[in-house]
C-alpha cells in the first residue's frame, strides 16, 4: 500500500474511529504511520520516537497488516507482548476486516515441558514444599485443558514460583527428538505456529536468542520476514548486552550435580561413582561461595574480575572446578549415545564448562588460552573486549561476562531485503538519537521524532523544591517526604514514588507510613518487595487511592489513567549505580579513548530513564497531576538544563504553594478530552 492510502484508516470517520469509542484522530499518529510504510516500502531503518499517547502500537499495524507483510514484532517485555497478541492485533484485525494469521512465540522457559512434569509427578523429593505440592496440582489441572502451555495463563501461580523450574525446560536438558512427548511438546507446537504465521509477536529476548542459535546453524526458531518492528525498543541494548554475556550460576552448578547423580545412576549405574563425582561439584561450589564472601560487603554486592578478594584462591577454585567438569565431560562422552537424558547431562556439562572457561579469559597476565570444549559461538567472544565481574548474595553465587559492545550484532544480522523499525516513547535526549544510534551501530538509519498530543501545561505541573538538600545528605529523604507528604493530602487519586535504590524504597515508606500514621491518614502505604510486582499493581488499582513505593521495575509499564495516579514523585535523578561492572567499564575504555563518559553514556541514560519515569503521570487527554522531582540537580546543575528540557512540556514551578494550588485547580475544573 502507499502512504496516502493510510490517512483514510485514521481519520475521524474511518473505520478505526467506527470500531473504537475511544479513538482520536492525531496527526502525529498518521505521520508516524506514514514514515513506517515508506520503511517497509524501501526496506530501510527507521528509529521512531513518538511521544506518550500518540497511538504508535496502531501506527506499526495497520501498515503491517494492511500491507501484507511477513513480519515480527518484538517488545520488550512480557506484558506488551500478550496485550498485543490477545488484545490489540485481534481488535485491529476485526476493524479492518483482515484474516491475518499471528502466532505468539516465547522463549521455552514459559512453556510447560511434558516430560519434566511427568518426572517431578514421579518424584515426591522433588517439591520443596507443601505450598509447591499444592501447586504442582494446579499445574497438573492446567496441563489438562490448555492449548498452549504458556505459563502467564495460569494466574494461580504466580510466575517466578521454584515450582516452574521444576516442569518446564531449558536448552541444555531438553530432550529434542529423543523426548518421548515430542509430538505434545508445547515449545515445538508454538515454533511451528510461528513458522506458519504472517505475523509473530516475540519479545527482544527471544530475538537475541534466535540470533545466537542462527550461530551455531540453528535457524528454524523465527521464520523468515519482510520486517521487523522493535517496540520498547529501548530496552534492546540491555537486553543485547545480557544476551551476548555469559553467567554461570551456583544455582546452576548445584542443578547439575543433582541431575548428574540422578541421571547416572538411572542409566549408567556401576559404570562411574556418580554419587561421588556430584558430591565433588557440590564442594567445589561450596569453596567457591565460602571464598566470595567478601564480595557480599562491597557495593553492590559485586565485584570486578580484577578486584576480587583472595583472587588467587579463586582463580585455584575455578580451575579445580573447571578439571572436574572436563573429567565429567570425559566420562560422559562414550555414554551420551545410550540414552537421551545421558546426552543432555553430556551438553549440560560442555556448557557449564564452556561459560565458566570464558569468565576466566584472559587471565590475569592478560593471556588467552585456547581449549577445545568450547562450541563456536563461546569461540567467537574470547575475541569481544569484555567486563567480568563476580556477583554474591546469601542466596546465590553467580560469574558474569558481557561485552563492552553490542553494535556489532546489529551491524550483522540485517538482511538486505528486510525493514527494521525501532520504536520507543525515550530514544532521544532532546531530539538527539545518537546515543541510541551508536549503542546499536545504526548510523544509517532514518530517524524522526513525534511529540506526545497531549496537553502538558494545562494538564500537568513539574515541582522540583527549592532548598532541598543534595541527594547524598543524610537528611535528604526526611525532607524529601516532609515536602511530598501536602500534596499527598491534597490530592484525591493515587501516589506513585519512584526511586532510584531499594535502600531509598526502604526508607522512604517507612517514612510515609510514620507520617500517615501520625495524620491518621487513610492511604494505604504499599512498598516493592512485600509483594510481586503485579500483585503490588493490583492491589494499587483496586484499593482506592494508595501510595505505592517502588524502584527500577516501576519506572515504566505503570498504567493508571485517570484519578487512579495524579501524583508522581521521583526522588532523584536516575543515574546508574556506581557498582554498574558493565557502566563502569564502558566509562572507563571511553576515558582510554579521550571521551567524556559523562556525557556520552551517564546523561543521556538518566535521561531517558527520567523519561520514561515522568510518563507515568499522564496517560490519556483526560489525566492531570503534579510531577515531583526531589532532586535540585535538575535545576541548579549546568547539565540539568538538557535533562529537563527533554522531559513534555509541564507548567514547572519551584514553591510547594503553587503545586498545591495546581492540584486544587484540577480538582475544580477537571481536564476535559478534546471532542467535549
Amino acid at each position: 500500500m502507499f502512504a496516502q492510502e493510510l490517512a483514510p484508516l485514521f481519520a475521524p470517520d474511518g473505520p478505526l474511529a467506527r470500531a473504537f469509542t475511544d479513538f482520536r484522530a492525531r496527526p502525529q499518529q498518521v505521520e508516524l504511520a506514514e514514515a513506517i510504510e515508506q520503511a517497509l516500502r524501501e526496506q530501510g531503518v527507521l528509529v521512531a520516537e513518538a511521544g506518550t499517547g500518540t497511538g504508535k502500537t496502531w501506527a506499526y499495524l495497520v501498515p503491517l497488516l494492511m500491507g501484507g507483510h511477513r513480519a515480527i514484532i518484538s517488545t520488550g517485555t512480557r506484558t506488551l507482548q500478550d496485550q498485543l497478541f490477545h488484545r490489540d492485533i485481534p481488535a485491529l484485525c476485526q476493524a479492518l476486516d483482515l484474516s491475518t494469521q499471528v502466532a505468539l512465540l516465547k522463549g521455552r522457559s514459559n512453556y510447560l515441558c511434558h516430560y519434566h512434569f511427568d518426572a517431578a509427578g514421579k518424584d515426591e523429593g522433588v517439591f520443596g514444599s507443601p505450598q509447591e505440592v499444592a501447586q504442582f496440582e494446579q499445574i497438573r489441572h492446567f496441563m489438562q485443558q490448555t492449548q498452549t502451555g504458556d505459563k502467564s495463563e495460569l494466574a494461580a501461580v504466580p510466575e517466578q514460583a521454584p515450582i516452574w523450574h521444576k516442569v518446564t525446560s531449558t536448552r541444555e536438558n531438553c530432550l529434542g527428538q529423543d523426548c518421548p512427548f515430542i509430538q505434545d511438546c508445547f515449545v515445538y507446537k508454538a515454533r511451528r505456529r510461528a513458522q506458519e504465521a504472517d505475523l509473530v509477536v516475540i519479545n527482544h529476548a527471544l530475538f537475541m536468542a534466535d540470533r545466537a542459535l542462527r550461530e551455531e546453524g540453528i535457524t528454524d526458531l523465527l521464520p523468515e520476514v519482510q520486517a521487523i518492528v522493535f517496540d520498547e525498543a529501548h530496552h534492546l541494548p540491555e537486553t543485547a548486552t545480557r544476551f551476548l554475556g555469559q553467567s554461570v550460576s551456583s544455582y546452576q552448578l548445584m542443578d547439575f550435580s543433582v541431575q548428574l547423580a540422578a541421571i547416572g545412576q538411572a542409566h549408567a549405574r556401576g559404570i562411574q561413582a556418580w554419587d561421588r563425582l556430584a558430591e565433588g561439584v557440590k564442594t567445589a561450589v561450596a569453596e567457591l561461595r565460602l571464598l566470595a564472601q567478601p564480595v557480599q560487603k562491597q557495593n553492590g554486592q559485586k565485584s570486578t574480575f580484577d578486584n576480587l578478594p583472595h583472587a588467587e584462591q579463586m582463580d585455584a577454585a575455578v580451575a579445580e572446578l573447571l578439571e572436574h567438569l572436563a573429567q565429567l565431560i570425559g566420562f560422559l562422552a562414550p555414554l551420551e549415545g545410550s540414552h537421551a537424558e545421558l546426552r543432555t547431562l553430556h551438553r549440560s556439562a560442555i556448557d557449564l564448562h564452556g561459560r565458566l572457561f570464558l569468565w576466566t579469559q584472559p587471565d590475569r597476565s592478560g593471556q588467552v588460552h585456547e581449549n577445545n570444549l568450547l562450541d563456536s559461538d563461546l569461540q567467537a567472544q574470547l575475541a569481544l573486549p569484555a567486563v567480568r565481574w563476580l556477583e554474591c548474595s546469601h542466596q546465590m553465587l553467580r560469574f558474569h561476562r558481557a561485552p563492552l559492545t553490542v553494535d556489532h550484532v546489529f551491524q550483522a544480522i540485517k538482511e538486505a531485503q528486510q525493514a527494521w523499525i525501532f520504536t520507543s516513547a525515550t530514544l532521544s535526549v532532546r531530539g538527539d538519537f545518537s546515543h541510541f544510534l551508536r549503542q546499536l551501530g545504526l548510523h544509517e538509519a532514518r530517524t524522526c521524532s513525534w511529540p506526545s498530543p497531549f496537553n502538558y501545561p494545562e494538564q500537568a505541573a513539574l515541582f522540583v523544591p527549592q532548598h532541598m538538600p543534595l541527594p547524598h545528605q543524610r537528611d535528604f529523604n526526611a525532607r524529601f517526604v516532609e515536602l511530598l507528604w501536602p500534596l499527598i493530602e491534597a490530592t484525591e487519586g493515587g501516589v506513585l514514588v519512584l526511586c532510584t535504590t531499594l535502600r531509598s524504597v526502604r526508607e522512604i515508606a517507612t517514612l510515609l507510613q510514620d507520617k500517615n500514621d501520625k495524620h491518621q491518614g487513610q492511604r494505604q502505604i504499599l512498598q516493592q518487595g512485600e509483594q510481586s510486582r503485579g500483585q503490588l499493581l493490583q492491589s494499587f488499582g483496586a484499593s482506592g487511592p494508595a501510595v505505592l513505593v517502588g524502584s527500577a521495575s516501576f519506572w515504566e509499564g505503570v498504567d493508571f489513567p485517570g484519578d487512579a495516579l495524579t501524583l508522581v514523585a521521583i526522588d532523584k535523578l536516575p543515574f546508574a549505580p556506581p557498582d554498574d561492572p558493565v557502566l563502569s567499564a564502558r566509562i572507563e575504555q571511553c576515558k582510554r579513548e579521550g571521551g567524556n563518559p559523562f556525557m556520552t553514556f551517564q546523561l543521556p541514560e538518566a535521561a531517558i530513564a527520567l523519561k520514561q519515569g515522568a510518563g507515568r503521570l499522564i496517560r490519556s487527554e483526560r489525566d492531570h497531576g503534579v510531577l515531583m522531582i526531589g532532586d535540585i540537580r535538575l535545576v541548579e546543575k549546568p547539565y540539568g538544563r538538557r535533562l529537563w528540557q527533554g522531559l513534555p512540556p509541564f507548567t514547572r514551578t519551584r514553591v510547594l504553594e503553587e503545586a498545591l494550588a495546581f492540584v486544587q485547580k484540577n480538582k475544580a475544573t477537571p481536564v476535559a478530552s478534546p471532542d467535549e
